[in-house]
């Protein structure tokens, strides 16, 4: 009888501490059984694709707040499909064929969680290095989000400003990422990734030393001062295996002085293609002038738009420069950073148009893009 209660009294004891974990987090469903997802499966969840019926996920497509996602995602995919993938693609064949050969690395600075134009437009390199002062957030696991419709609501409104045009809005973006439940840039890469016909292989945690090399250590413990992700991935349409690092670092002349690390990652790489879009103009500043300098030494062709390196900074003897679509100038957020001398430019030239949208300019008869290559 004592040995009956005492067992009775253990029960009780672990059901009231599973009731006061789930009243102190209501994001957090507690699960008795660990259940190992793999990330291609919560990417392809998170994308609203389906997932293998074996798979631990596939319960959760029969709930509503999923299939209303996935109903969300297939209607803004075909829009952005048509109104800009196809076109951009088009334009790249015949504009751009050399952006469609194998690079060995891109380096996107500014990037945010900005996966889908990076690939879009470099969809054979080897390595994509993407950074911003978002976080990355913890690992995904559907299985133990409480609130599904609200946690796929607040990936729906963190996306939708990218879906829409073709950039993030900073301000909607840091109030959507850090809800409790999806937050951070990770679930936005990974639905990017599955909606690009990608396999993730394999996801490793870690961060950068002062030295610049990549340490892997389990999620939210780093050695290093600056955290990032290494994703591994399949493009299924072709069999190539590719690499994206995304590392949450500030790369203002101050930043990388005090931590290092990042700048020497990527100088480890050595040279390749550079990608700028709606980059807030901050290489205009007199404060960015390392990561300025890094792209222009570190890069054999720069796809921007007027955000990214002033025209002042490339040296003509050195650079080739191609425009296309119109410029009219900054938006008026950005006003003070129009360029007179970018604009005679584009009068001269008479550059062919765009019919896709690029960077603030997201309407295609209003956007600019300018192709830098090395001579």
């Amino acid at each position: 009888m004592k040995a009956n209660s005492t067992a009775l009294s253990v029960v009780l004891g672990l059901v009231n501490a599973l009731t006061a974990f789930a009243q102190q987090y209501p994001d957090v469903a507690p699960r008795a059984i660990p259940v190992n997802t793999g990330p291609n499966d919560v990417a392809r969840f998170l994308a609203g694709m389906a997932v293998p019926e074996d798979s631990p996920l596939a319960p959760l497509m029969r709930d509503p707040a999923w299939q209303a996602h996935a109903a969300f995602f297939e209607e803004q995919f075909a829009k952005l499909n048509v109104r800009q993938l196809q076109k951009l693609h088009a334009w790249q064949q015949t504009s751009l064929p050399e952006s469609l050969q194998p690079i060995p690395v891109v380096f996107y600075m500014f990037s945010g969680p900005d996966f889908l134009y990076v690939d879009q437009f470099f969809p054979k390199t080897a390595v994509y290095v993407l950074c911003g002062k978002e976080a990355l957030g913890p690992p995904p696991d559907p299985l133990r989000i409480a609130n599904l419709s609200g946690a796929l609501g607040n990936l729906d409104n963190a996306m939708k400003s990218s879906l829409s045009t073709t950039y993030f809005i900073t301000k909607d973006m840091k109030v959507d990422l850090h809800e409790q439940n999806l937050n951070g840039v990770l679930p936005i890469l990974y639905a990017y990734m599955a909606r690009a016909d990608k396999s993730i292989t394999n996801v490793s945690f870690g961060s950068l030393a002062s030295t610049g090399v990549f340490d892997e250590s389990a999620p939210g413990k780093h050695g290093g001062s600056i955290p990032g992700v290494r994703i591994r991935y399949t493009y299924n349409a072709s069999g190539n295996a590719q690499t994206l690092y995304y590392f949450t670092t500030d790369i203002s002349d101050g930043g990388i002085k005090v931590t290092p690390g990042f700048l020497k990652f990527c100088q480890r790489l050595g040279v390749g293609a550079s990608f700028l879009k709606s980059s807030s103009y901050l290489l205009f500043e007199n404060d960015f002038a390392t990561i300025r300098n890094f792209i222009l030494d570190h890069s054999n062709m720069i796809m921007q738009d007027d955000s990214g390196i002033p025209l002042a900074y490339f040296d003509l003897n050195k650079w080739n420069l191609r425009f296309f679509g119109v410029y009219l100038g900054p938006i008026d957020i950005f006003k003070q950073h129009y360029q007179p001398r970018l604009r005679e430019l584009y009068d001269q030239t008479n550059p062919p148009p765009l019919d896709f949208g690029f960077g603030y300019r997201w309407n295609y008869k209003e956007a600019n893009l300018s192709v830098a290559t090395r001579k």
